[in-house]
């Protein structure tokens, strides 16, 4: 296939539904592929939010160290090739072609083995295995799709270090309705005897993992809090102490914006301190503070345009937008803000729109691109108690002109509420 099939071959993938939660498929495929995963050192990472930060501090480093990094994320802003890179680079369209291509073939013959068919995101998963593992990189930093104990990167066996991001209610319809139930599911990545990194202030979350960690003899690097202190911070960035049960750093540098990133700084940080500690990788404080410092993560509290200013951020779910409201008001707060929101239906899109409408003394609604979106032409009943001027548009790209012509030069732009939205606008911001 060439690249165009390829992604075709992808998205019809995505129209093949009732697939249960297991890890049954990618196994079979795994073993067709000979376990590519079975031979790299891997940094496996699982949260609600924040996974993604951490995963682009934690390659960051790594490269700084004189590494080859794999980097393994998802979802993608504007194409598939962004999901896997090494060193930043992305792999190229015939190289993801070949590998979707190969990948296909394998999932045809376990198909005629009595195997059912791997979901569209097991094979770009098995894809990436074994384009990292034939590229030979020392070290893979792998992101959990969704969940993490049935999420198709949990075939690993051995990683590292895990990282549990924040954890936080979303996807409930998979992973349960309780944050305790939520933190089962992504601590299911936690393995037998390799060290795991969580923050966390929540103590049902903390007891779900503990208990996960001492039943598989996974040293727990724990904290209650960041144990963050800012000393400066602007849009270009902020120096900061971090202080906490685990580590001390002091006069750290991070050109990512965002309070959130702080607790992903922290937690990155940890989990060096643990792999330092459990395995006969070194990584050296200098290389440590200059990867934080350099990391970089579009789509995340991103400036993409000026006057007026556009921010581009990734929230998608209550608590993603509450710590962006957070940010926001120690940003701008003497600016006003224009919010471009599109939120997909399934999301808690009322809270949502709660902590985020005070913000606004204006706000446009559009539609992200999917078939989960929220259709704005509800919103009348909703928006209604929120003193802002009010303004719908379904199609993006206007919606996106009409945001930026409404506010002045010297105001903010803020966009969030889906990453299918970040994703077109970052193309429409080029």
């Amino acid at each position: 296939m060439n690249y165009e099939q390829s992604l075709d071959y992808i998205n019809k993938l995505y129209t093949m539904l009732g697939y249960d939660l297991s890890l049954k498929r990618i196994e079979k495929l795994m073993e067709e592929m000979s376990n590519p995963q079975d031979k790299i050192k891997i940094i496996h990472v699982a949260g609600t939010n924040g996974k993604g930060s951490i995963c682009s501090m934690l390659s960051s480093v790594l490269v700084e160290e004189g590494y080859k990094v794999g980097l393994y994320t998802s979802p993608h802003l504007e194409k598939y090739n962004e999901r896997i890179t090494i060193n930043g680079v992305q792999i190229s369209d015939n190289d993801f072609a070949d590998y979707i291509t190969y990948t296909k073939n394998c999932c045809d013959q376990i198909v005629k083995n009595g195997v059912e068919q791997p979901t569209v995101f097991e094979v770009v998963t098995a894809a990436a295995f074994k384009y990292f593992f034939d590229n030979t990189v020392d070290f893979l930093v792998l992101e959990v799709g969704m969940g993490g104990r049935c999420d198709a990167t949990n075939i690993i066996k051995s990683p590292l270090c895990t990282v549990i991001a924040s954890i936080s209610m979303d996807h409930t319809e998979y992973l349960g309705d309780t944050l305790d139930k939520i933190a089962y599911e992504k601590g299911g990545i936690i393995k037998p005897n390799r060290p795991t990194v969580l923050i966390s202030p929540h103590k049902e979350v903390k007891d779900t993992i503990t208990d996960i960690c001492t039943q598989k003899n996974s040293k727990l690097y724990f904290s209650s809090k960041t144990g963050a202190k800012i000393k400066k911070q602007d849009i270009t960035g902020t120096v900061f102490d971090i202080d906490n049960s685990v580590i001390s750093y002091k006069d750290l540098k991070m050109s990512l914006l965002g309070d959130y990133q702080l607790i992903n700084a922290a937690e990155a940080l940890m989990a060096f301190k643990a792999i330092n500690e459990n395995s006969d990788v070194k990584i050296s404080d200098d290389c440590i503070r200059t990867g934080i410092k350099k990391a970089k993560w579009n789509g995340r509290m991103e400036i993409v345009e000026n006057e007026p200013l556009v921010l581009l951020d990734g929230a998608h779910n209550t608590d993603g937008i509450l710590m962006l409201s957070k940010s926001l008001k120690k940003y701008f707060s003497d600016k006003k803000i224009t919010m471009l929101i599109g939120i997909l239906g399934d999301k808690e899109y009322t809270q949502m729109l709660e902590l985020i409408m005070p913000m606004a003394s204006k706000a446009v609604f559009t539609e992200p691109n999917s078939d989960r979106k929220w259709n704005v032409d509800s919103i009348n009943e909703i928006i209604k108690k929120y003193n802002t001027e009010i303004y719908v548009e379904k199609d993006i790209s206007k919606a996106y002109n009409l945001a930026k012509s409404i506010t002045s030069k010297n105001d903010v732009v803020v966009c969030a509420g889906s990453l299918y939205l970040i994703g077109e606008l970052y193309k429409l911001s080029k």
